[in-house]
């Protein structure tokens, strides 16, 4: 079973809005073959990655330690859901208070 790791970066809290471009290539290498780049699509308040993933959890992790090796993972939000689901499951931060949702 297939999941969607989506990863939400607020752009408020990024220095360099072209960061995504800039680490792609480390979260690819975090992921191995844990799992396949999706994409990402952006608006003026958010960059979302995607992820597919037979562990959303792990795949996280993984992708965890660049972010926290760039100091930007206290401006990220993380869920997943079925491959074609609607609902998500939060994932980051570990006590997330408000409802995942795309735009």
């Amino acid at each position: 079973m297939d999941y969607q790791l989506v990863i939400k970066f607020w752009r408020k809290s990024l220095q360099d809005q072209d960061f995504l471009a800039k680490i792609q290539g480390e979260l690819e290498a975090a992921l191995g073959d844990a799992a396949a780049w999706d994409g990402y699509d952006t608006n003026a308040r958010e960059i979302n990655l995607f992820v597919v993933t037979p562990d959303p959890k792990h795949a996280f992790r993984r992708m965890n330690a660049v972010l926290e090796s760039r100091g930007i993972v206290q401006g990220v939000s993380a869920a997943s859901r079925l491959v074609g689901g609607a609902h998500f499951s939060s994932i980051w931060p570990l006590r997330a208070t408000r409802k995942f949702k795309l735009p």
